[in-house]
């Protein structure tokens, strides 16, 4: 192991003894001198754990959600100094952490604050207008063949768990009564400067998901049959989601 491995191991874990070798500019002991940086970097990443995932510090707690934090740090560290990047496995490590087992929605409740994270970072796209939409999809020559383009910063998310009412109800005060054992999925999109999170039902979230694989939109209409098709377009027009109805004869 390198000198810098060394220390990069020894700077996230408190067990381990101060590398030898370090010397402080003052004169200061260099131990105690190393075990207070170490303090202040591992608090620095369970501070930036905490605002990156607010609502499941709300549902823990605050002291169990650092006692957790603390030990994903301990074999995390970060790889971009972008500190709203750090933690992006966080809700891998939440499922594998026995004592969070209790509140087993916790990951899927940390895969949806990822994805508003990731949304909210994604590249900008202007929106195609209402109007633009209506009238490709009103000519049939070319609807038989249109793909959808969505928002760079569109995500989708399947959970067995009702991640959407649980979300919404840590945004207001006092705390809104929901059931957690409802499957529900998620679409999260950047709309002008907000990050919006909307439930959507199974049936939207498969047809998404074949247009953005890039099934072209009749096909997704055929398979999905019991889809009220009219009610989902709208609202992805009114979210500003679409920025673009490609022929796909044109993109051959």
């Amino acid at each position: 192991m390198s000198r810098q491995s060394e220390f990069a191991a020894a700077l996230l874990d408190p067990r381990q003894a101060c590398p030898p070798g370090l010397i402080s500019a003052n004169g200061a002991d260099s131990e105690s001198r190393f075990a207070v940086y170490r303090n202040n970097v591992l608090s620095s990443l369970i501070n930036a754990l905490a605002d990156n995932y607010p609502v499941v510090t709300q549902l823990v707690g605050e002291e169990f959600f650092r006692g957790m934090a603390g030990v994903y740090v301990q074999s995390a560290a970060p790889r971009s100094p972008i500190m709203s990047e750090y933690g992006a496995d966080f809700s891998g490590f939440i499922e594998r952490f026995e004592p969070a087992a209790g509140v087993p929605y916790l990951a899927d409740v940390a895969r949806l604050e990822r994805l508003q994270i990731e949304a909210g970072h994604a590249a900008d796209a202007q929106p195609m207008s209402a109007e633009r939409v209506v009238e490709l999809l009103s000519c049939p020559t070319l609807a038989a063949h249109l793909k959808i383009a969505f928002h760079p910063s569109l995500r989708l998310l399947k959970s067995p768990f009702a991640v959407v009412t649980i979300w919404a109800a840590h945004q207001q005060k006092p705390l809104v009564a929901f059931e957690p054992r409802a499957a529900q999925n998620a679409l999260v999109l950047r709309n002008g400067l907000d990050v919006e999170v909307l439930a959507i039902s199974h049936g939207a979230h498969a047809f998404i998901t074949s247009l953005q694989q890039g099934l072209p939109l009749t096909a997704a209409i055929e398979r999905y049959t019991d889809l009220d098709l009219e009610h989902l377009l709208g609202r992805l027009i009114r979210h500003q989601a679409i920025t673009g109805l490609l022929s796909e004869q044109v993109t051959q």
